[in-house]
């Protein structure tokens, strides 16, 4: 296959692509603003939460194993 041949293959697959792009856009089912609105609000809401929660988990542990290695290292504690 000589250069120009495959310069015309690669443009023909390059128009068929960009046709299949096209056709199957029109197909998409998209959501309406009012359902992107409310699913990132949900979304933004669950992240505050589980970042408030894990916070609050990593902060009692690291109490905790503070604690543990306070006690077996007789530096401090009562």
């Amino acid at each position: 296959m000589n250069p120009a041949e495959k310069i015309k293959d690669w443009t023909q697959n390059a128009k068929q692509f960009y046709s299949d792009v096209r056709s199957e856009m029109k197909k998409v089912s998209w959501p309406a603003r009012q359902e992107v609105v409310g699913t990132t609000i949900v979304v933004v809401v669950a992240v505050f939460f589980f970042g408030l929660y894990l916070g609050l988990v990593d902060y009692l542990l690291a109490l905790g194993l503070d604690r543990v290695i306070r006690y077996f290292s007789g530096t401090g504690g009562a």
